[in-house]
């Protein structure tokens, strides 16, 4: 189907979807809403009527979930090995061991930022993991799944996007190709990293929460129920249903972990040709990871790190012949909730983008403005966050919005490469905001999936520490303008923005009960 260019109308569905999650706090009505009402909108515009519209809607629907759905099945398959290795009894040997060496709940917290910050090749895979592993420690020293949830949404997009060897790396090299400022890609996107303030401004805030207990907004009321014993969270009872193991080793979850990580890694590598058909290098590693297929990849990662715990589980006896293919149903139903919320929330990204073309019309909006070049970092780190907070996805962002900012700033002979630099690190930045406060964003419900929280509560406790981070940046922005992007002029108001902001927070919300709560869990251990 064509697009048609709906104008202001192309933003009322993401707009209406937010607004209805925030209010009644559920997610799948309130996309379908806002799927509805761009497909009635595309529709009667183009005179196919009601029929029109729900054509209009399926088929999307249909397209997107063929294109992606090698995310769904890894998704399945990695719910699949949750379970079974809860049903080995690796899980709890973990918990039990973990308890030995975390012995507080700033080290759980820290534990958990750094795990996120070592998972940097896909933001997915970091999502699922990270809270697959952590979830037995941060219940134990009684740290809410909604924090839980926003360390790894802290330690996933954020970190990838400042990450030269990332399926994301790739996605923004892919929209540099065109620009005359670098020699090349990875050139470019590198050189973007030191200006990319929201990425580095939330990886210290992680740092800052996990170390200070610093607590304010919905998350301090999230804490203090944790502290009552209270975790908020929405847990399958599915595998307690099936019988676990009390042989379980501590390796029994570290090395299936480890197998989806190096089979993914290695997946990547092969699709991404790093391998040829005579076995010798076609290319390099950086360049296989960027030309892979990083959800084929996954979805290898995932059935060979099952195909790992089959081998370790059934010979030992840790689980059933019958046990085994039981907990792989298990885990396949239990990650339903998220695959519905992905699919309607890549429908509404496609109706908005291939329907009424939402992304061209804020691109006119930038581009029609008139306001001083120099301070393009600030307009398009705001116009990225509107845009990806509406639409669910920073990829579809930074690609719309990327090739605007080239044609901008080339529009002369002298392309001030200085400038360039700042406006894309922005634009990565901005892109990942929206997508990090978005309740409609795919890593979003990742993480609350990986950390078994209810989903809007998880949206409504991260954006008050998302929008602490980003009007820091916006600051760090407006001085790029005054100093001529120098950058320690830059880094020295952003963070010391970010630092001003959290003193005065923890001086208005004081986190006094958390501290004491700390300290009688460390005393404890």
């Amino acid at each position: 189907m064509d697009a048609i260019y709906a104008g202001w109308l192309s933003i009322l569905p993401p707009i209406v979807a937010i607004g209805l999650a925030l209010v009644t706090k559920e997610v799948i009505s309130s996309l379908t809403v806002g799927i509805l009402i761009g497909a009635f909108t595309y529709s009667f515009t183009i005179g196919t009527g009601v029929m029109g519209a729900v054509t209009a809607t399926f088929s999307t629907m249909g397209s997107v979930l063929g294109g992606n759905i090698n995310i769904v099945i890894f998704l399945s398959l990695l719910g699949a090995l949750v379970v079974l290795v809860t049903m080995s009894g690796g899980a709890q040997a973990y918990g039990v061991w973990a308890s030995t060496k975390i012995k507080s709940p700033v080290m759980a917290q820290l534990a958990t930022g750094l795990l996120g910050i070592i998972i940097f090749i896909d933001d997915y895979f970091n999502c699922l993991t990270v809270g697959a592993v952590m979830k037995p420690i941060t219940d134990k020293y009684q740290i809410s799944r909604a924090k839980l949830a926003y360390f790894i949404d802290s330690t996933a997009a954020p970190v990838c996007i400042i990450a030269p060897i990332s399926s994301w790396a790739a996605a923004v090299g892919s929209n540099l190709a065109t620009s005359r400022a670098f020699d090349s890609e990875m050139l470019a996107f590198i050189s973007t990293i030191p200006f990319n303030l929201y990425a580095l401004l939330t990886i210290t805030m992680v740092i800052v929460v996990a170390t200070l207990h610093i607590g304010y907004g919905p998350m301090k009321k999230f804490e203090a129920m944790a502290r009552e014993g209270n975790l908020d969270a929405v847990d399958s009872k599915a595998a307690v249903d099936l019988e676990t193991s009390n042989e379980g080793k501590v390796r029994d979850l570290v090395i299936p972990i480890l197998g989806l990580i190096l089979f993914s890694i290695l997946a990547m590598l092969f699709t991404g040709g790093f391998f040829d058909a005579g076995g010798d290098f076609s290319m390099d590693f950086v360049g296989a990871i960027g030309n892979c297929d990083s959800s084929l990849s996954l979805v290898f990662g995932g059935f060979g790190a099952l195909i790992l715990a089959f081998i370790m589980f059934i010979p030992r006896k840790l689980i059933s012949y019958t046990d085994f293919f039981a907990g792989i149903t298990e885990g396949v139903k239990n990650m339903v909730p998220a695959n519905i919320i992905l699919t309607l929330a890549w429908t509404i990204s496609s109706v908005c983008r291939d329907m009424l073309s939402t992304g061209q019309f804020v691109g006119d909006q930038v581009q029609a403005s008139n306001f001083p070049i120099a301070f393009l970092p600030v307009v398009i780190f705001i116009v990225a966050a509107f845009l990806s907070f509406s639409t669910g996805t920073a990829w579809g962002t930074f690609g719309i919005l990327i090739p605007i900012v080239i044609v901008i700033l080339e529009g002369g002979v002298d392309v001030d490469s200085s400038l360039m630099t700042v406006t894309l690190a922005a634009t990565l930045g901005g892109s990942v905001f929206g997508d990090h406060c978005s309740p409609i964003s795919d890593t979003t419900i990742l993480s609350s999936t990986g950390a078994s929280c209810p989903h809007m509560d998880h949206v409504t406790s991260q954006i008050p520490y998302a929008l602490t981070v980003a009007v820091c940046c916006v600051i760090g922005y407006f001085v790029s303008a005054l100093t001529h992007q120098n950058l320690i002029a830059i880094l020295i108001s952003a963070f010391g923005s970010l630092a001003i902001a959290l003193f005065v927070l923890n001086k208005f919300y004081p986190n006094h009960e958390n501290k004491a709560h700390a300290q009688k869990m460390a005393a404890k251990s």
